[in-house]
């Protein structure tokens, strides 16, 4: 059985979760206004990213490991969508790069609190 992760730790990963959207709001906005539907995927996905990262936080066991992995999966739908509205030439690969960085530390702990995506 895995040792439960200190509070603090998931808490930390909620904060950049949110720090996150506040990054990609503009790239969403951008995204919006030459794909509606693809901004609106990301933003959703985004969302659903810091949503069951709290949720899991406030449930223990298999409940828990499944939001965190339901939230490692929506953090690797955010990072698909933007490749592809880079693919579209919608934004440049520079416009997302805090943002990918970002995902890449919420994957990370994800990883540590057992997700498994």
């Amino acid at each position: 059985m895995q040792a439960r992760p200190s509070p603090s730790s998931r808490f930390q990963v909620l904060e950049i979760a949110v720090q996150a959207i506040a990054v990609l709001r503009p790239v969403v906005a951008t995204v919006r206004r030459c794909d509606r539907d693809l901004g609106e995927q990301v933003r959703r996905a985004a969302s659903s990213v810091a949503l069951n990262i709290a949720e899991g936080n406030c449930n223990e066991g298999g409940l828990r490991l499944s939001r965190f992995s339901t939230a490692a999966g929506s953090n690797a739908e955010v990072r698909a969508a933007l490749q592809v509205a880079i693919a579209w030439g919608y934004v440049e690969a520079s416009d997302v790069e805090e943002a990918e960085q970002l995902l890449d530390r919420v994957a990370a702990m994800l990883h540590r609190l057992g997700a498994r995506r």
